[in-house]
C-alpha cells in the first residue's frame, strides 16, 4: 500500500488531533505509522510495535528520512502480550488481528492500553476464509462481536476499498467505553 492510500483510509478513522499519542500494532514496515504520525501533527507522538526488528529498523531508518511530521519511537512487541504503554488515544491494527488465534484477548489487551474514550481502528479484510496468509478472518461481523467483549463501543465502518488479494478491505473504529 502507498503512503497516500494508507493516509486516506485512516482520515476516516482518526480524527485529527494534534498532540495526541497512538501506537501503530502490528506495523510492519510503517505505512501506516507515517499517516498516523502525519494526522497527529508535531505535538503527538506515534509508536510503532511490531515483532520483527527489520521491519522497525526499516520504520526507524525511513522516518528520519522522510523528517517525519510527530516523533515517531519503535518498540518490539507482540499484541498478544502486555505491551507496558503508556495510555493512549489510539491504536491503529493495520492486518493484524487475523495472525491472531485468540483474538479476544489480544483485543482485551490492546484496550487495556487505551485511555477511556481511545479509538481502535482496525483494518481488515470482508469476504475472506482462511488461508496461510489470513488464518484467522475478522469480517466486520466479527470484529462487532470482538468488541463487544473488550469494552469498546459499536464498530462502525468508516472506509472500505477492494482488494488486490479478493474480497475487501474494511476500516471500522471503536471507542473504549468512558
Amino acid at each position: 500500500m502507498k503512503d497516500a492510500d494508507a493516509l486516506a483510509l485512516l482520515r476516516a478513522a482518526v480524527p485529527i488531533a494534534d498532540g495526541e499519542a497512538w501506537a501503530d500494532l502490528g506495523a510492519g514496515t510503517g505505512v501506516f505509522t507515517r499517516a498516523l504520525a502525519t494526522l497527529v501533527g508535531p505535538s503527538g507522538r506515534v509508536v510503532a510495535v511490531d515483532v520483527d526488528d527489520r521491519a522497525l529498523g526499516a520504520v526507524r531508518d525511513r522516518a528520519a528520512r522522510a523528517g517525519s511530521v510527530a516523533p515517531v519511537s519503535t518498540m518490539r512487541g507482540d499484541v498478544t502480550r502486555g505491551l507496558g504503554l503508556p495510555p493512549l488515544d489510539g491504536v491503529v491494527m493495520a492486518n493484524v488481528l487475523h495472525f491472531v488465534r485468540e483474538a479476544e484477548d489480544a483485543l482485551a489487551l490492546v484496550v487495556s492500553q487505551l485511555r477511556p474514550g481511545g479509538r481502535v481502528v482496525l483494518i481488515e479484510y470482508e469476504g475472506r476464509r482462511a488461508s496461510p496468509w489470513v488464518p484467522y478472518p475478522i469480517p466486520i461481523s466479527r470484529f462487532r462481536e470482538l468488541a463487544a467483549g473488550a469494552g469498546l463501543t459499536t464498530p462502525q465502518v468508516v472506509a472500505t476499498r477492494p482488494s488486490a488479494y479478493g474480497g475487501a478491505l474494511y476500516v471500522a473504529v471503536a471507542d473504549r467505553a468512558a
